[in-house]
């Protein structure tokens, strides 16, 4: 049932901003639009399944952490 309740809110939501995107014809904002849905719908659908996904701040620490330490070390 909730996913039968997921799949009727994404729909309208589509069916709502959609129509008026392609009427302008603004394409780039359309594919903005498709692919954050998409993301939220992927993280969505993950919930309720309890599928676990991976958090982006391990990534973010993986990157930025010896980026911030270089610069702390220099200013000291």
């Amino acid at each position: 049932m909730m996913i039968l309740g997921l799949i009727l809110v994404f729909s309208g939501i589509i069916a709502f901003e959609a129509p008026r995107l392609l009427k302008a014809k603004m394409w780039g904002e359309l594919m903005a639009f498709g692919g954050l849905l998409t993301i939220s719908m992927v993280m969505t659908f993950a919930a309720v399944f309890n599928i676990e996904l991976p958090n982006p701040t391990t990534y973010i620490e993986m990157i930025f952490g010896p980026i911030s330490e270089a610069i702390i070390s220099f200013v000291d």
